[in-house]
Parts: structure tokens; C-alpha cells; sequence
């Protein structure tokens, strides 16, 4: 008999079937087979995100990804399943536990360009992809700030498909996330990494969530081995953020916490938060700085204020798509 046939049968995790969830998910499959000693099996399933063809907005943004996930995880069909964290709505179903949040990947936004462009060498007027409110607010408002002029043009679809549009000369330049293109080994097609200064991420971004049904006390408690604490305080500082502007992950928004370190000393988190109209016209940007959270209750302190103060600065009226 086998190590991974004595210690139980193998776990079911439940995973999105494109290229870059059946990446993320085998890393995590490993990182529990090696926790474990079982045998982890990848169970692939479509949502409703992956199937429609409409944009992101359109849709709701909000849960698309994770609903067909969450209800085979209720059925027991899948013993755990992994999620980009920032297509998790930011309120958690009482029946499901958030059990790990490993460390996060790298959070930037990147270019990927013809010619190997950077985002201020593009030619006038050239026309850039991405389906995301958040990236088109803040993408026109740097051109407008720097006298370019782009068009950015909605699209979606997989790494593959984006990142197509450019090789086929259709588009000059697409914007993705550098976590996805370094967990699939594409990383070398970015012909630039958007500093934080010109594009916050989406609040979670390159951040992974776990999740199993919250009956399952043993399970959890195992795959908190893989949760880092100072990822999850962050992503939990930006989602509070999100909540707090009611607002879904389709939404302008965009949110990022890091640590301020002074030589080896961990002093301070900062958060910044950026809500802005989509052709860029209008943006608030804020930032606030506070204690290391040490609890759940003080990183989404940080993010609730900050929240308050984007609002009372005029967010509100930014956001298109409310949270219902």
C-alpha cells in the first residue's frame, strides 16, 4: 500500500478548467499532497463567468467566477477549491471557510505591447485592451495626465486569446495581471511591469483564496498550514475597502496593501485606494498608513477608513455598478 493510500483517499479540489486556474490549482494540489500525504484530484468545473461572452460589468462581476465552485463544495463534491481571491465577493457565506490565503504573488499589472513597447512609448491614439473598468479609469487618466491620447477597447477572454489581439496586430498593447503570466512561465511577453504609481491592482490581485465548507473543521485546520498572515491581512484590508465603497469586483476600484519597511524593521502597513470614471476624466486616490494589523477586525479598519474618506472626496458617484 502507498503513503498517499494510507493516509486517506485522495481529496477532491475543485478548480475553473482554463490554463491559468489549472496552474494555480496545481501548486496548491501539491502544496496540500505534501501537507497531507493524499492524493489530491484536480476537479474541473465551468462558471458561469467562463462560459458567457458578455463583459465583466455586464454580467455583474460579482461572484461569477466562484458560484458553481461554492455550490459543488456545498454538494460535497469537491472536498476544497481554489479562487482568485479578487473574484471572491467580499462577503463570506457562513457555510464556507476562507481557510488559507497563501502568499501572494506579484500584485502588478502588466503591459504586454508590440515591439516591445513600454505603456509611454505607445504610438498616438493607440488602442489598448482590457475588460476592466478599473485599469481603463486608470490607464486614461495617466494618458490625459501625460498628453497622450489612447483608446482603451473592452475584451475578454483568456491569457491566450488577450495577449492574441496584439500578436495579430489588431490591438497595439493589452494590460494583464503579472500574477496569471508568471504562473502559467509566460513572463518574458511583458514589455513592461505598471508601477503601482500609474495602476493600483484589483483589491486581492495575485492573492489565492482556499476554501472548504465550514463543517469540514479538520480540513480547514490543515490547510491553514498554507495561509500567510501578512497576505491576508492586506487582501483583507483592500476587500474592506471594496465593501465599504459597496462596491463589486467589476467596479472602478482599484487597492493595494503593502508593508513600509525600515532596513529589517516592519514599521507600518499602507493601504491606497483609487476609484475613477473609466475614460479617466475624474479619479480619487487616496492613501492612509497605520500599525501592522495583527486581526481580522484592524485590517478591516484600515480599509473602512480609508473608504470613508475616498467617499466623502466624491468616489460614490464613480462607481458605476453598485453591490446590491
Amino acid at each position: 500500500m502507498t503513503d498517499a493510500a494510507k493516509a486517506g483517499p485522495a481529496l477532491k479540489l475543485g478548480t475553473r478548467r482554463s490554463k491559468l486556474a489549472m496552474a494555480q490549482s496545481g501548486h496548491v494540489a501539491e502544496a496540500v499532497r505534501q501537507l497531507t500525504g493524499r492524493d489530491v484530484e484536480l476537479v474541473e468545473i465551468t462558471t458561469y463567468g467562463d462560459v458567457s461572452k458578455e463583459q465583466l460589468a455586464q454580467i455583474g462581476g460579482t461572484g461569477v467566477f466562484v458560484t458553481a465552485l461554492r455550490d459543488a463544495l456545498l454538494r460535497g463534491e469537491v472536498d476544497f477549491a481554489v479562487h482568485s481571491l479578487k473574484d471572491l465577493p467580499t462577503t463570506q457565506p457562513d457555510d464556507l471557510t476562507l481557510a488559507a490565503v497563501p502568499v501572494r504573488e506579484d500584485s502588478r499589472d502588466v503591459l504586454v505591447a508590440r515591439d516591445g513597447l513600454t505603456f509611454a512609448e505607445l504610438p498616438e491614439g493607440a488602442r489598448v485592451g482590457t475588460g476592466s473598468p478599473r485599469r481603463m479609469a486608470q490607464l486614461n487618466a495617466y494618458a490625459r495626465s501625460h498628453g497622450m491620447r489612447i483608446e482603451t477597447v473592452p475584451i475578454r477572454g483568456n491569457i491566450d486569446t488577450r495577449v492574441g489581439y496584439v500578436r495579430s496586430g489588431e490591438l497595439d498593447a493589452v494590460v494583464l495581471a503579472a500574477a496569471g503570466l508568471r504562473r502559467i512561465g509566460r513572463v518574458d511577453e511583458v514589455t513592461e511591469f505598471l508601477a503601482t504609481d500609474l495602476m493600483l491592482p484589483a483589491p486581492g490581485q495575485g492573492a489565492l483564496a482556499i476554501e472548504c465548507a465550514a463543517v469540514n473543521v479538520d480540513l480547514a485546520a490543515v490547510l491553514a498550514e498554507l495561509d500567510d498572515p501578512h497576505t491576508r491581512f492586506a487582501v483583507t484590508a483592500e476587500r474592506a475597502l471594496l465593501a465599504a465603497l459597496e462596491a463589486g469586483c467589476s467596479a472602478p476600484v482599484g487597492a493595494l496593501a503593502d508593508l513600509l519597511v525600515d532596513g529589517q524593521i516592519v514599521n507600518e502597513m499602507r493601504l491606497r485606494g483609487v476609484v475613477g470614471s473609466t475614460d479617466g476624466a475624474e479619479l480619487v486616490q487616496l492613501s492612509t498608513t497605520g500599525p501592522v494589523p495583527t486581526s481580522h477586525h484592524a485590517a478591516e479598519a484600515l480599509g473602512r477608513e480609508l473608504a470613508s474618506e475616498m467617499l466623502a472626496k466624491g468616489a460614490a458617484g464613480l462607481m458605476g455598478e453598485r453591490a446590491l
